[in-house]
């Protein structure tokens, strides 16, 4: 697919307003690490994304927040990695937004 880049801008045109609307979604989550808040749901609801595109998902949950853990095979013999975090900085001082942080 990557060879057909009309194609690729296509799907990206397609899908933009769904994917904004997803990472909306996402950013609504208060993740914060450091006050133990909302870690399972957001992981939760990162999990159901990556099953609806198709990935096998474990989540970790040993000690201290949620790891997922999401895997997809491929067609050919390479493996991408792609490392994030989910949790957010406390949003405090309220007081200093001009909008809801979350």
């Amino acid at each position: 697919m990557f060879e057909n880049y009309a194609a690729n801008d296509k799907f990206i045109e397609d899908n933009l307003q769904h994917n904004i609307d997803e990472l909306s979604q996402l950013c609504k989550f208060q993740s914060v690490s450091a006050k133990n808040l909302q870690l399972p749901e957001t992981a939760a609801f990162l999990s159901e994304l990556f099953i609806k595109r198709g990935f096998t998902v474990k989540i970790f949950s040993d000690s201290g927040g949620p790891v997922v853990y999401a895997e997809k095979l491929g067609r050919i013999d390479k493996t991408l990695l792609f490392y994030n975090h989910y949790d957010v900085q406390p949003a405090e001082p309220l007081e200093l937004w001009e909008t809801d942080p979350f």
